[in-house]
């Protein structure tokens, strides 16, 4: 699996190679901009960007006619004129969003602003290619077909977030080696592509995640952070420069994969010591169903006396590793969220900020560790945003990448 970006439309068009390339870059300069702070009015765009204020009425013109943003009520009380905000319009960009897990797999429909529209969930043993695709074949008839024929033509493509190595699956959940093996040449765009003429985009399942934190949570608030989530298995994301990094593979953040160590002593993956499979298999053997981890909505109250002690213990290991990642780059804050309800998010939080103060940090910057705020839906989200973020929006890192 190719977890870089595929069926690039947009690709090649580099700001200042042409009349067209600078037009489009400062169009998806202000888009972003718009998105980031929801609403500015022309002259606060014109300041932002450091383009003329004509300039800046001229974008904004084209981008109206074309249905990707709209004015709001005119904010009157100051001198002159009326300041008119201008604002990304909801219904001016649709996208879809699958993301493959491994109990389940989800297909959002989101807006311009990242709103879910409309969303699909189904259940399964393990993952399989043909289940999963059937399901994202026949979810797209489902999702877009009572959509207008205005709505339907602005659905910009399909997000995949899927597990890097997917096929590696069963060395972590014991299932059956040929059952995942089958993950290990799939094509995903060839795929999507027989049933479906809508650009089709990859990415890492936890840089999804990540994705969905920046543009819609609390990812606004930093410029430059690292992203947990913890899902079945744990996983991360890195913001750069106001802009989620991937890397030139695609694999950016994979801090599943960070160092640990055993309760005896062995080399462990932090995949292996701070992920949810492991309270399932704590609630297994202790005769419960986990199913009651996965239900919406979610009421772990009836588990607690299980999650307590895995909150300890993850957070431990999130300490060590939130200090490990900044000792590379220091980062404003370390992001934490998963599919857990937000109590046990909260209290996870607040005990990775108590075992970070017990390590030692000489020469790091200690992090901020804050919550994220998007929740267990974050990777189906963030599938959905990355049609959205190819298309419409800036790059800031885009040189930091391989062409």
């Amino acid at each position: 699996m190719d977890g870089a970006v595929s069926s690039e439309r947009s690709a090649g068009r580099g700001a200042g190679v042409n009349q067209s390339g600078l037009r489009d870059h400062n169009e998806r300069l202000i888009l972003s901009l718009l998105q980031r702070h929801e609403a500015c009015s022309g002259a606060d765009l014109s300041r932002r960007t450091g383009l003329s204020r004509p300039t800046v009425s001229t974008i904004l013109k084209g981008l109206e006619e074309d249905g990707l943003v709209r004015r709001g009520a005119p904010v009157r009380g100051k001198i002159g004129k009326p300041s008119i905000p201008i604002e990304l319009d909801p219904n001016g960009v649709l996208s879809l969003g699958l993301k493959i897990g491994r109990r389940s797999a989800d297909l959002v429909l989101i807006d311009f602003v990242g709103e879910v529209r409309r969303q699909l969930h189904t259940t399964y043993d393990y993952p399989l290619p043909e289940p999963v695709f059937r399901f994202l074949q026949d979810g797209i008839e489902t999702l877009l077909g009572d959509l207008t024929a205005d709505l339907r033509h602005r659905v910009c493509g399909i997000g995949i977030g899927a597990p890097f190595e997917l096929w590696k699956w069963n060395d972590l959940v014991e299932g059956p080696t040929e059952t995942f093996r089958q993950w290990k040449d799939v094509d995903f765009v060839a795929i999507v592509s027989r049933f479906t003429e809508l650009p089709v985009y990859v990415v890492n399942d936890a840089t999804a995640a990540c994705h969905a934190e920046h543009l819609y949570g609390r990812g606004k608030e930093f410029r430059d952070y690292a992203y947990f989530f913890i899902g079945s298995f744990v996983g991360g994301g890195v913001a750069l420069n106001g802009t989620v990094f991937e890397g030139n593979q695609g694999n950016a953040g994979a801090f599943g994969s960070m160092r640990s160590t055993g309760p005896l002593g062995e080399s462990k993956q932090l995949i292996d010591v701070a992920s949810l499979h492991l309270l399932e298999t704590r609630l297994i053997e202790a005769g419960l169903d986990p199913k009651i981890m996965w239900q919406l909505p979610q009421d772990w109250s009836g588990i607690s006396r299980y999650v307590s002690p895995w909150i300890g213990e993850t957070a431990q290991e999130l300490a060590k590793a939130s200090l490990s990642i900044c000792s590379v780059i220091d980062f404003d804050a370390i992001l934490i969220d998963g599919a857990f309800p937000s109590d046990v998010r909260k209290e996870l939080v607040l005990r990775v900020r108590r075992y970070l103060g017990n390590q030692d940090k000489r020469g790091l910057i200690e992090p901020r560790i804050e919550a994220g705020s998007v929740g267990g839906n974050a990777r189906g989200i963030g599938a959905a945003s990355s049609p959205i973020f190819r298309q419409f929006l800036l790059n800031t890192n885009a040189g930091l990448s391989a062409v």
